[in-house]
């Protein structure tokens, strides 16, 4: 069964009668769940519990015009967010992709609580865009019921 999603002031709730604002066609192109070079890349990283900085990364393939799908990537070893972005763009180079980060931010994980938090922002790259983020991870994490963002703090 498809999961649907409500965005009310930032916090997604699952429910299955109502839409999120962020449609799937601006997670990824309709042909890249059909790209293998694109399947093979995972959605998500990030760690399991913390607080951490976090990037959304496009990933696209150069070979096959408009195809895509944006990544989240996180961890609390990178000291910056483009720490995070130097340690994943060789890989998916490597893999004949390309990529661009387009902002970041921050999360805070608990699995035990089974809620994400996603705020703030890189000074580097700028801010995400969290809804996204939001979206990408309700499909890893489809168990949690508490999946919220905002656009405060760093």
């Amino acid at each position: 069964m498809l999961r649907n999603f409500q965005h009310i002031s930032g916090i997604i709730v699952r429910n299955l009668r109502k839409t999120m604002a962020v449609s799937q066609a601006e997670i990824q192109s309709p042909g890249s769940s059909k790209n293998p070079k694109l399947k093979a890349v995972p959605d998500v990283e990030i760690d399991k519990n913390g607080k951490f900085k976090y990037i959304l990364i496009k990933v696209h393939d150069p070979s096959k015009e408009r195809e895509f799908k944006h990544i989240v990537r996180g961890t609390a070893k990178a000291a910056f967010h483009g720490d995070i972005f130097d340690e994943v763009t060789p890989a998916i180079e490597e893999a004949g992709l390309d990529c661009e980060c387009l902002g970041g931010g921050r999360i805070h994980h608990d699995t035990s609580k089974k809620k994400i938090e996603i705020f703030g922002y890189s000074q580097g790259y700028g801010q995400a865009n969290h809804s996204i983020t939001a979206r990408i991870l309700s499909k890893k994490y489809r168990d949690y019921d508490n999946i919220t963002w905002n656009n405060d703090g760093y």
